[in-house]
């Protein structure tokens, strides 16, 4: 019940259901009705532009199904900030929601990495029907500070996570590598990092790719389940701002930025080049979900 209770939570604050609770909620019971008598994936329209396969068991792409774009400010700055032109680079892709409206409404090309061979096969899946391998490059790896082979956890959907427990089960073993290594002197203009933690790994291996003058933005998730490595959310927010990067916060409809004194409590946008970043999504042509034009 308190999962029931904290999707419907989330429902009727999410910005694009708040005008039309009835119809949220519709497209929530209707969802849940069919994964009863279906089990076979089903194909939901994402945006205007794009399609979505949903299967049972995706907790993060069924808030897409719910209320249009499942991280609103988050989603809705990458379709505003990102041109045709640019690489966009999603570091811990899961299934594909932000490589699909990268690639696929905005046309970007995407490197995409995805360190579980399961939810690696989802993308995939999500990639070809939105006919996206042209302008897609995924890996099926992880990324961290070292070259390496680490264990991740297999069956927990979206908070799929680098296993330190020897004792844990349901792991696969997956190979990893730096994203400068990764990248090889590409230059994304956005990168977003959800990696459950490991986000202070992912950037110890990201100094040339941190230093590129064409990466003007990172999304990235700071919740605080770093500390279960070690890790501390301040200094991933300090080693940001030395590399010239600062918190902010969107307002999609207004296309408004405003900087923040620190980071969120769950993803977070960095920019650099404020001026830059500001008059694109200013000047960005608005995409339509759910029939909402943003």
């Amino acid at each position: 019940m308190r999962s029931i209770y904290n999707i419907l939570r989330f429902i009727l604050t999410h910005p694009l259901a708040r005008s039309n609770k009835t119809e949220a909620l519709k497209r929530f019971f209707f969802y849940q009705v069919s994964k009863l008598f279906n089990p076979y994936p089903i194909v939901y329209s994402f945006t205007d532009k794009t399609k979505l396969i949903v299967e049972k068991g995706m907790t993060g792409a069924t808030g897409n199904i719910y209320c249009g774009l499942h991280e609103f400010e988050d989603m809705a700055f990458l379709l505003h900030f990102l041109r045709p032109d640019d690489l966009f680079v999603d570091v811990g892709a899961n299934v594909g929601s932000y490589t699909v409206l990268a690639s696929g409404h905005v046309g970007a090309n995407t490197i995409a990495f995805e360190p579980v061979p399961f939810t690696f096969k989802r993308m995939q899946n999500n990639l070809a029907i939105n006919y996206l391998n042209s302008k897609v490059i995924a890996y099926n790896v992880g990324v961290g500070s070292k070259e390496e082979m680490l264990r991740f956890t297999s069956n927990l959907d979206t908070v799929n996570h680098v296993a330190m427990d020897s004792t844990a089960t349901n792991v696969v073993e997956v190979k990893v590598e730096t994203l400068d290594h990764l990248l090889n002197g590409l230059h994304p203009s956005l990168i977003k990092i959800d990696v459950e933690g490991f986000e202070t790994e992912v950037l110890r291996g990201a100094s040339s790719v941190l230093d590129d003058e064409h990466l003007r933005a990172i999304i990235i998730e700071l919740n605080g389940s770093g500390k279960f490595y070690g890790f501390s959310d301040e200094e991933i927010h300090q080693k940001l701002i030395d590399f010239h990067f600062h918190p902010f916060t969107y307002e999609p409809y207004f296309r408004t930025l405003t900087q923040r004194k620190s980071f969120g409590d769950t993803n977070t946008i960095y920019l650099r080049d404020f001026s830059y970043v500001s008059l694109r999504v200013k000047n960005s042509l608005p995409f339509n979900v759910l029939g909402h034009l943003i």
